[in-house]
């Protein structure tokens, strides 16, 4: 076949694991056959509807079989795949529809009306509906020519797609989080998520008969690239939830026998703090996979208590996403560390020259290997300063603080531009927010900088408080007392009720500079 990108995948598994269950959804259960003839048939319809290699398709909705059929359906045309943020407002879906030149969108009836008023004067000529849930008002008027997706689908031929597509090829062009100014596209080839996925199969124990629970959105990097492309790669069964109930998912756990779930460490935090967390059978758990931040000892204590440990790691979405991960056996010895490189992927630290920063010192993180992008969307600027060319290669430049230990093993100081300058110290808002963390009364912290007449800027602590708990800003202040420099504490905490999270659970650090700085 001339198809050697992820468009093929599912098609290459139909035999070799005929009959065994790939997704479990709200509509039913697909094994691998049925889910490569769907696939086919989602493709020879977007040919038919004059969907052509390097067109690209969009797809705005919930976890849902139709996300990854579209995904593949649109790699085997050697077509490229924007996934869109369901929580962004019709402005930033016009622009992101406008930046890639989408011709084609698949959205769910749920956002039918951010579909239709995202999609207005862009490239977008056409519309699939999926029925995958209630529709929020009544049916929308729209601009463009609009079917349902399973119409759409069965109208094509079960004949496999013939397209040459190289590993070379763009695959995914998936937009970042964008919290200064408008978003930039991460070009993803198809051997750049194939290189990922190597990555997490290597550094991973995943096998055939693993079920992994995917509770976070598809459509960011974290639970595309490091869950559910590489278990489906194995020939592995996936479980697609579109919201995420701590009660819900223990029962789904105990249930479907789950072995993978991933998340950040929020989500592990309200899952062991669940009335029926200790009443749940989860024995059949293995590999557990934070991001976001570091665990706190509390929540690591829980799930130890059970027999379980993590995987942590760090990434982002330039690197499809994985550049290191922490192996379980070290998550207490480096605790709050991202661990080694992947397998297949280089890490260093360097200085503002671009030097090697020795063990220990703090610099920029970059990243280089076959599963980080060349080049941003339409950005000739962006990707002219995010990339340092030499002679043995070419290194993602990160914008992360951190140093490396005696080990080779990563730990993360801050983003670059989130560092605090105090009097001429620069204070990494993470070492802080990690030693609160681990006060028994929190459930989220951040800390930001605020204008200071006398030091330029000093360190303010943002908190939400766990249920049943109170916590006062003395407290916290005396906490820290003597486990920090005193430069590095907080000047002043503020508690509120909640935080202003991205979509992959991210505290968004601007909103709150914004309301509390």
């Amino acid at each position: 076949m001339k198809n050697h990108g992820i468009g093929d995948w599912i098609h290459r598994r139909r035999v070799r694991s005929q009959g065994q269950k790939a997704l479990t959804s709200a509509a039913g259960e697909l094994t691998y056959d049925q889910l490569a003839e769907r696939i086919d048939r989602l493709a020879n319809a977007l040919a038919d509807r004059g969907v052509r290699p390097g067109d690209r398709v969009a797809y705005l909705g919930e976890n849902s079989p139709a996300f990854l059929e579209t995904l593949f359906a649109a790699g085997s045309l050697g077509a490229v795949f924007v996934p869109l943020n369901t929580r962004l407002a019709p402005p930033e879906i016009q622009f992101a529809l406008k930046d890639s030149g989408a011709t084609l969108l698949v959205a769910s009836t749920t956002l039918e009306p951010l579909a239709a008023s995202g999609s207005r004067d862009t490239a977008v000529e056409r519309l699939l509906i999926v029925e995958d849930g209630k529709r929020p008002r009544p049916e929308q008027e729209f601009a463009v020519v609009a079917e349902a997706f399973e119409d759409a689908l069965r109208s094509g031929s079960t004949v496999r797609p013939d397209v040459a597509v190289t590993l070379e090829d763009l695959a995914v062009i998936l937009y970042t989080s964008g919290t200064t100014g408008n978003p930039k596209g991460a070009m993803l080839t198809h051997g750049n998520l194939t290189w990922n996925a190597i990555n997490v199969l290597t550094d991973f124990d995943l096998s055939s008969k693993d079920v992994a629970l995917m509770i976070a959105p598809l459509f960011h990097v974290a639970a595309l690239g490091q869950g559910a492309l590489p278990v489906l790669l194995k020939g592995g069964s996936i479980i697609l939830e579109q919201k995420f109930e701590p009660g819900r998912v223990l029962a789904l756990i105990e249930a479907h026998r789950v072995t993978n779930i991933s998340g950040v460490p929020t989500t592990f935090q309200l899952l062991c703090e669940h009335p029926n967390w200790e009443s749940t059978d989860i024995s059949s758990l293995r590999n557990l996979t934070c991001g976001g931040s570091a665990v706190p000892l509390r929540v690591l204590d829980a799930y130890e208590s059970r027999g379980l440990a993590f995987t942590m790691g760090y990434g982002m979405t330039e690197t499809s996403p994985g550049a290191t991960t922490l192996p379980p056996a070290y998550s207490r010895s480096k605790q709050g560390s991202g661990g080694l490189a992947h397998f297949h992927t280089d890490v260093r630290v360097v200085d503002p020259e671009d030097q090697p920063c020795p063990v220990g010192e703090v610099g920029e993180i970059q990243v280089h290997g076959p599963n980080v992008i060349a080049e941003y969307w339409n950005r000739p600027e962006a990707t002219a300063s995010s990339f340092v060319h030499e002679t043995h290669g070419t290194w993602l430049k990160t914008g992360d603080m951190g140093y490396l230990d005696e080990d080779g093993f990563l730990f993360i100081s801050d983003r670059l531009k989130d560092m605090i300058i105090s009097g001429g110290e620069n204070i990494y808002p993470a070492q802080v927010e990690q030693q609160i963390a681990s006060m028994e009364e929190v459930a989220a912290v951040a800390v930001i900088g605020v204008e200071d007449a006398r030091w330029g800027e000093v360190p303010r602590a943002v908190i939400v408080v766990r249920e049943g708990y109170e916590l006062t800003e003395e407290q916290v202040l005396g906490y820290l007392d003597g486990k920090l420099a005193r430069y590095k504490i907080p000047k002043s905490v503020v508690f509120v009720e909640s935080m202003p999270r991205t979509a992959s659970g991210k505290i968004r650090k601007p909103d709150l500079r914004k309301q509390y700085a």
